[in-house]
């Protein structure tokens, strides 16, 4: 092995019963490198990462790190190897504080007469989220009261506290806004200074060539091409991931907005502790996109919107008639779904088959006299599999067991049996690849045709302009703009209202 290079992989294959999540994959990963890791939902990106950082092992080939065979069993060995790893979605763990997850798996390290010292934790926890300009987040707080971008930065803190060799990050910067996306771009940086190098898994072909020193290929668990600087051309990755051109117009064509004139949902004078005199109106057959910068307050409407949060005054109407949306329940009654931006903690049920998932809202449409019946559930689950084309081995398989791009497809599955005629879609096409991002957008388009309502929550301007008929601009709880649908709507100016 050459001096320069860190990381060696070796033919590295892994399956999953029968699927084959990674097929003879081999590469290699310079000092000092960032290096970009990309591919479709289902590729193997995540599958090669968590064996590289000892979540998983290999069926067959080595993974060589400084020279040695590198065998390790759990990320707490991994790190002991400096191996550092910022999973997809939720890293922490519920019901201890900020601290006790930094240094979980090194507690020992804390230890005096067989007794954790918590105050000298806490001050090394406060040391480590300092080294990342972090100075709002109190270590004995309990991780539970703080949101997911807050969380993911603590994620940040303890991979970098280690000062790792090899840093992996996966899918991180989308859970995150502009300022934390500068911390995690920062700690990369400093990686990379000191010698240590990163291997950067991300959807977001800008985000990649404006980061990565070099990108890596995968398709279908098989590797396809490594490519450097000026051969990093988004167009040509986005064909070599896929396998196929992709069409770079995949949001709307019509440059006008054409809806109805009736109003499925109205919000009137609503305030909570977020929000601040909310009004607006959604129309049949509409796509209405919210926007704005980090704690404007649009996913606090979502989550309104579904009964999550309640209003202190103010209204919400469905199909003209005052509604007390008390709880989800309730909004589920007036036709209303909800997909979440953290998937994984509210969208889904991790550890239960996709069958159920998607049958969970629409058991009294499938059952009779309290009892659910086997047959039915699987003829309701395998229609909308079939219409939404979700990539699974069987439809008992776990939810967890999905890439992230079929999880969502579950979720819309879930909604769409249930027949809801008025979606709320916070992010909807988040941490997912660029062939699933289309098939969203497909959809979102034949919806709108057919009469559905869309509330479309989003932190890519692309994406707003691209798919809405109208787009309100929140700022500090407010709506400060409504933009209608046009050609003369650019990025720049929605941002000028933003701030």
């Amino acid at each position: 092995m050459d001096s320069k290079t860190l990381l060696e992989i070796q033919h590295i294959s892994k399956s999953f019963s029968q699927t084959k999540a990674l097929r003879e994959v081999s590469f290699n990963i310079m000092r000092g490198e960032v290096r970009g890791l990309v591919g479709e939902n289902g590729s193997g990106k995540s599958t090669l990462s968590n064996i590289i950082a000892g979540v998983y092992c290999q069926d067959s080939g080595k993974i060589i790190l400084n020279g040695k065979e590198l065998n390790v069993s759990s990320p707490i060995e991994a790190e002991e190897h400096g191996i550092a790893l910022i999973v997809q979605e939720i890293g922490t763990i519920e019901g201890v504080s900020v601290a006790s997850n930094i240094f979980l798996g090194s507690e020992k390290k804390f230890v005096s007469k067989g007794l954790v010292n918590y105050r000298k934790m806490n001050e090394e926890a406060k040391k480590a989220l300092n080294e990342i300009g972090i100075d709002n987040i109190n270590p004995a707080l309990n991780v539970e009261k703080l949101n997911l971008e807050e969380r993911k930065i603590i994620e940040i803190a303890k991979a970098y506290y280690i000062h790792p060799k090899l840093l992996i990050v996966d899918e991180t910067a989308n859970a995150l806004s502009s300022h934390g996306r500068s911390i995690l771009y920062s700690v990369i940086k400093s990686v990379k200074e000191y010698g240590g190098t990163v291997l950067f898994i991300t959807h977001d072909l800008e985000e990649l060539v404006k980061v990565c020193d070099g990108v890596t290929i995968l398709r279908d668990g098989i590797y396809i091409d490594t490519c450097y600087g000026e051969k990093m051309v988004i167009n040509d990755l986005k064909v070599e991931m896929v396998g196929r051109e992709i069409n770079d117009h995949y949001y709307r064509t019509d440059e006008e907005s054409i809806v109805s004139d009736k109003v499925v949902l109205g919000v009137t004078n609503v305030y909570t502790s977020a929000l601040k005199n909310i009004n607006f109106e959604l129309h049949e057959g509409e796509i209405l996109g919210l926007g704005g910068l980090s704690d404007c307050g649009m996913h606090e409407l979502g989550r309104l919107l579904f009964g999550l949060d309640q209003p202190y005054s103010g209204t919400i109407s469905c199909y003209g008639e005052t509604k007390k949306l008390k709880n989800p329940a309730e909004a589920i009654r007036n036709s209303i779904g909800y997909l979440s931006k953290n998937r994984d903690t509210e969208a889904i049920i991790l550890q239960s088959s996709i069958k159920d998932n998607i049958c969970l809202c629409s058991l009294d449409k499938i059952s009779k006299f309290g009892f659910a019946f086997p047959a039915k559930e699987n003829v309701f689950s395998e229609q909308w599999i079939n219409k939404l084309k979700i990539k699974l081995k069987s439809k008992s398989q776990y939810v967890a067991d999905l890439s992230g791009g079929n999880k969502q497809k579950v979720v819309l599955a879930k909604w769409l049996g249930r027949g809801s005629s008025i979606l709320v879609l916070d992010c909807p096409t988040r941490g997912i690849d660029i062939g699933v991002k289309e098939a969203i957008y497909e959809l979102m388009n034949e919806l709108k045709d057919k009469g559905h309502a869309i509330v479309l929550i989003s932190e890519e301007l692309p994406e707003l302009i691209g798919m809405s008929d109208r787009i309100l601009i929140m700022k500090q709880g407010k709506i400060v703009c409504e933009k209608k649908r046009s050609p003369q709507i650019t990025e720049s100016l929605l941002i000028k209202d933003m701030i």
